[in-house]
Order: C-alpha cells, then structure tokens, then sequence
C-alpha cells in the first residue's frame, strides 16, 4: 500500500520537478553572468535554452513516449535529467551550461505530457479534475518557488540548485509509475491521433490563453515599474501572487471541473482572466492592480485544468501524445507573448493589455474548444 502511494505520489512531485528546474535560474543570474563572465542579458538565454527545446519536442514527445512505454520513456527522461542536471552544476563553460539546460528542457518534454497521462489513465472519471488540480498546483508551486530556491542557494553556490534537481531527479526514476505505464499490445500510437481537430481546438485555446496570461508577466513588470515605480524586488514579489494565487486555488478549481464540467471552467477563467487583464492596464492604483494580476493567476488555473480535463477524459486514444500537442501550444503562447504585446505596448500603453484581453475574450465565449 505504502509503495502504491509513494507511485502516485511521483507523478504529482514530477510536476513539480518541471516548472522548478524551468525557473530556477531566474533568481540567479547576476552569479551566473559573474562566474561565467557574460553579460546579464546573455545569462538569462538560460531560461529561453530551457523553454524553446522544450516547446518544440512536445509537439510529438508525447506520442514517442506512449510509443516506446510510458514508464521506460519517463524513467529515462529523469535519467537524462540527472545527466544534463550534473553537467549545469559542474560547467566552467557558458556554452555547456546552455547545452545542459537545452537537454534539461528535452528531458521536461517528455515527463510532463506523460505524467499527465497516467494520471489520467489511473484516475476515475468523476475525479479526473481534482488530480488535475493538484498536478497544476504543483506546478505552480514550481514555478513560484524556483526563484526563490534558487536565490536562496545562490547564497552559497547557485550550482547547489542544479545539484538538488539531480538528486530529485534520481529519486523520481527509481519509482515505479503507477497504472498501465507501458503501450499495450496492437497498433502503436500515431502522430495523426494525437493532431486531431479538437485536440487542436483545445490546444488553440491554450496558446491563446497562455499568452494572454501566463505569458505576460513580462509586460506586467513593465508596468509596475513605469506606472507605479516599483523596483526590481518589489516587482518580483508581486509577481508571484500569479504563482500562489494558482498554487492555492488549483485543488480547488479541479474539484469545480469535477462539479460543473471542464468547458464552463475553461469559459469562466478565459472570461475573468480577460476582465483582469483588461482592467489592469487601465487601473491607477497598484493596490488593484496587484489584485487583478492575482485575481489572473486563478483564471490562469481554471483555463489550465479545464483544458487538461478536456484533453485527457474519456476513452482518448494516445493521451500522451494528444497532452502533448496540448501543452506545446501553451509554451510557444508564452514564448510568442513578448513578441505579438510588446509592440502593441510600446504604440499604446493601455492597448498593450485591452488586445490580449481581447483576445482572450474572443477565444473563450466563442468557444472553439467544443469539439
């Protein structure tokens, strides 16, 4: 019973593991442009060799994984993992370190998909969307206490924190997955079943949803400090009311999926994610302002787990693989975030958050995930 537990325990710390090893340098990269002796803008393409490979490999990560068995393809992700993890804690060259972190972002191609799968493989129905919830509130827990962690460590030594992802990572492979980890006898997933019509549908609202929300971060510090004249580290502090207000509702808002049905979760949180970003670029007073990027972090949830729930229920053939496509789109949202709002910023201010509210907006009432 306890080794069961321990299982299904993996599969929402490997959540974890993810956004964390993703994030950690963020805190870190006055040290990194130190030792490594490059500018600070080149230190932080450690968080871009991370994000890119990433994006790009789960366009069909996911269905290479239920292909070759989803145990087997997991255990060596986190193998890889440990690998590129020690090669970014013992580099004396900028351009390994990159290389490892390209091949951290590889290995996070193939681990998140997959877990998602065998959540939903080893899942009931009914309660598909409160697994769901607590996997993104793992991952929100990543994602908001990787800089901290990571700056933390940077005290000492930042290569501590790369140290501690490859210990987590050799944990989490020598855990047995819980559920049918392997592909089962007959025809071997396929790329054209998990490129379906309403997979993509689904996963045309996650890259419109995540560039409106997640990935504007960028644009929100912006605005803390030409609006309201907030340093760096207050900047960081009330940017991670985004991570924490999803941290703590996610559970929550899996068990609303499980109530009142995936798609009115994903139309609710695209409808208030919009009115909080579309308000913040307009509101004078930082008070309100810090409530709504707060307020998006939680619509950032329910359009997450809704979509989730979405891709993973019934009888799905290649849930791997069809996740995957999903969660691609999402990532190449955020990376295509500075790139489509930047220049709307710098024409109008306000115009900057109204079009991806607006868009938002669009994509969620006219609902073009119904499949």
């Amino acid at each position: 019973m306890r080794t069961g537990r321990l299982s299904v325990a993996s599969l929402y710390i490997g959540g974890f593991l993810g956004p964390f090893a993703g994030g950690v340098p963020a805190a870190m990269l006055p040290e990194l442009s130190a030792d490594f002796h490059v500018s600070l803008s080149a230190a932080s393409a450690s968080l871009t060799a991370y994000l890119l490979p990433l994006a790009a490999l789960m366009l069909f990560s996911g269905t290479l994984g239920e292909r070759w068995g989803r145990a087997r393809s997991i255990r060596i992700a986190y193998l890889v993992y440990l690998a590129s993890s020690v090669v970014c804690a013992t580099a004396e060259e900028y351009p390994l370190f990159l290389a490892g972190r390209m091949v951290q972002g590889c290995a996070n191609a193939f681990t998140m998909p997959l877990l998602l799968a065998a959540i939903g493989s080893v899942t009931p129905q009914q309660r598909l969307g409160r697994a769901l919830g607590l996997y993104g509130s793992m991952q929100a827990a990543g994602q908001s206490f990787a800089p901290f962690l990571g700056g933390l460590a940077a005290e000492l030594s930042w290569r501590l924190a790369f140290a501690a992802v490859a210990a987590a990572a050799v944990g989490l492979a020598a855990i047995r997955l819980p559920g049918p980890a392997e592909i089962r006898a007959g025809e071997p997933p396929r790329l054209r079943t998990a490129w379906r019509p309403d997979v993509l549908r689904i996963a045309l609202v996650a890259l419109v949803a995540w560039a409106s929300l997640g990935g504007l971060a960028f644009l929100v510090a912006t605005r803390y400090d030409e609006a309201f004249g907030l340093g760096a580290g207050a900047r960081g502090l009330v940017l991670t009311g985004f991570g924490v207000a999803g941290l703590l509702s996610a559970r929550l808002i899996g068990g609303a999926v499980d109530r009142v049905g995936a798609r009115r979760c994903v139309l609710l949180g695209g409808v208030t994610g919009a009115l909080a970003i579309g308000l913040f670029g307009v509101t004078p007073w930082l008070v309100l302002a810090i409530v709504l990027w707060t307020l998006a972090g939680v619509s950032s949830q329910l359009v997450l787990v809704g979509l989730n729930a979405l891709t993973l229920g019934g009888e799905r053939a290649n849930r791997g693989g069809a996740v995957s496509v999903v969660q691609a789109f999402r990532f190449l949202g955020a990376a295509g975030s500075p790139v489509a709002f930047l220049p709307v910023y710098h024409l109008h201010p306000v115009a900057g958050f109204l079009v991806p509210a607006l868009l938002l907006m669009l994509v969620s009432l006219f609902r073009c995930y119904n499949p």
